[in-house]
């Protein structure tokens, strides 16, 4: 029968195990100087090499010729474990035996000498599915078990386990392994097996195995069923058409082009494609740019684990969009991941909808679209193109003149004083009028000279005068609560300016009955005797300012 090349190549001492250095050191010190712990607690990801380790660790312990903490893998004890025929080292999957009774018959075993190696050995994978009171069962036993007995347990969600367990076992975290340890074991195993391996597919396998290293043995032998192992032959046993899809998507994108959206979708769902699978690349790819666009090119080498070639499309890719926008367009694509995960759900729908939104930016009102877009106010504000583009768009209107905020920001985003450009403009145009029309000039003559600022300042009471005048007036209180009161000059001809907003305020407000009652409130309040005449009332042409001493009136304000 076939043996798959991941059993094939299992490693058999420590010195084999690829990128678990922190763990496989710590073992063979260990077991070289006779410092064994009584229970070891082997965590972390699939195919990382834990059910590896544990059996090694077996074989080290009861090894009758170890070499520097290694087993020999010749004695009979060696052979014995490899092959499954020892019976005093027990391998049980708690996800098929998690049940208390399960347990029980191990401390029952537990109380016996070995029968013939120097260890009974207990590897119990998958730890995390037994139950609660299996668990408690195996605490007593798992603190202080018998001098002849280890435990060695594994799991790949080690937030599942009890502290009680964690705190009695010897604790070994197993890391993902690097992208480049997984290519060189793929490439010492294709030259073992005489199997041609092209560098980029080995790089792709790699990739795709998300630090797993039985993942990326499996799936080079399903890749290495048509002969040699290309790029091409990887992303077609993955599923997916390869970066150059995901380029193309991407671009589509960023020119809008909804027709070539639907059209990459529907080549997925025709061609019996997993939607969901191109989802996950797509979303990694923006999540390269990303990186990309963060760190630049330079330092984006270790955060990426692509070709020269790859990187090359990536960073044309990259320049298209600001960092802001590939934020949000994340989002959308996680969100949108996730919607097609729900029963029930249309992968294709959800993926088309998504691909839409990202190509239009206002189909959201999300806060990370807004920002995108205000990003990309911004860059084209800075770059001046935003006031070319108005220019440019066919009035004749200089961009300054026809939306004067804009092109203050632009201004001051440029450097050049908004304020100097705007009187120039202005002094201009009053110049040509004046020399088309020598008549309009000679009747329009000299500008009237501005009238001195005067200083206003708050009047502390408002709201106290308003809620007395409500006693007596309350239609007309309520009127008044959208006008603000101010004191104006000083000594005798000290007045309270009231800023109304309707003409129906002010007639109300200076109607006899009112009229007395507002001056008697007003002074009521400020403590001070107001002479009849005190009370003026002004149309508010702005806002006032809220608060502070004297404030100069700089044409605020107009009389009516």
């Amino acid at each position: 029968m076939h043996q798959a090349l991941y059993r094939k190549w299992r490693p058999r001492r420590f010195d084999e195990v690829c990128g678990q250095e922190h763990v496989t050191d710590i073992l063979r010190y260990e077991t070289a100087n006779g410092l064994i712990s009584h229970a070891y607690l082997f965590c972390g990801s699939r195919g990382t090499g834990k059910t590896t380790c544990a059996k090694i660790l077996a074989k080290a312990v009861n090894c009758e010729n170890p070499q520097n903490g290694n087993p020999c893998c010749e004695c009979a004890a060696c052979r014995s474990i490899a092959d499954g025929s020892a019976s005093d080292v027990l391998e049980m999957d708690a996800a098929s035996n998690n049940r208390v009774d399960d347990i029980r018959t191990i401390l029952d075993e537990v109380i016996y000498t070995p029968g013939i190696l120097k260890y009974r050995v207990y590897i119990i994978d998958e730890v995390h599915m037994l139950s609660v009171s299996a668990f408690n069962a195996l605490l007593k036993t798992l603190e202080e078990p018998p001098a002849h007995v280890i435990f060695i347990l594994a799991t790949t969600e080690l937030q599942k386990l009890p502290a009680t367990v964690i705190s009695r076992c010897q604790r070994f975290d197993f890391r993902r392994i690097g992208t480049q340890v997984l290519t060189s074991r793929l490439k010492f195993i294709a030259k073992e097996e005489n199997i041609g391996l092209d560098d980029d597919a080995a790089l792709i396998i790699a990739r795709f195995a998300q630090g797993g290293m039985r993942d990326a043995i499996s799936l080079f032998e399903l890749c290495a069923a048509g002969g040699r192992v290309t790029a091409e032959r990887v992303y077609e046993a993955v599923g997916i058409g390869g970066r150059e899809r995901l380029s193309e998507c991407v671009r589509a994108v960023a020119a809008a082009d909804c027709a070539k959206l639907f059209d990459i979708v529907s080549g997925i769902y025709s061609s019996a494609g997993d939607i969901g699978v191109f989802w996950q690349e797509l979303t990694g790819y923006y999540r390269d740019m990303l990186v990309l666009k963060t760190v630049g090119a330079g330092g984006a080498a270790s955060y990426l684990d692509l070709t020269d070639a790859e990187t090359a499309d990536l960073s044309a890719d990259a320049a298209m969009f600001t960092r802001e926008k590939l934020i949000y367009h994340c989002s959308v694509l996680d969100d949108a991941y996730a919607s097609m995960q729900r029963p029930g759900a249309s992968p294709r729908t959800v993926a088309e909808l998504a691909l839409v939104r990202l190509s239009d930016e206002r189909l959201s009102a999300s806060p990370a679209a807004l920002q995108s877009r205000i990003a990309a106010i911004e860059s084209k504000l800075a770059s001046g193109q935003f006031a070319a583009d108005m220019t440019a768009a066919g009035d004749g209107v200089p961009a300054a003149g026809r939306n004067g905020p804009v092109a203050a920001v632009s201004a001051a985003v440029s450097g050049r004083p908004a304020g100097g450009a705007v009187a120039a403009s202005v002094s201009d145009e009053k110049g040509d009028r004046a020399a088309a029309s020598p008549e309009a000039a000679s009747v329009t003559g000299p500008e009237p000279a501005q009238a001195p600022a005067r200083t206003v300042e708050p009047f502390s009471g408002w709201q106290e005068v308003l809620e007395t005048l409500g006693n007596t007036n309350p239609g007309v209180a309520s009127l008044l609560r959208t006008a603000s009161a101010f004191w104006s000059g000083s000594g005798s001809e000290r007045k309270v300016v009231i800023k109304y907003r309707s003409d129906v305020t002010r007639k109300l407000a200076e109607a006899p009955e009112t009229a007395g009652n507002l001056l008697a409130a007003l002074s009521s309040v400020s403590g001070q005797r107001l002479a009849p005449g005190s009370v003026v009332f002004e149309k508010q042409a702005q806002q006032m300012p809220a608060s502070g001493g004297g404030i100069p009136e700089l044409d605020m304000l107009s009389k009516n």
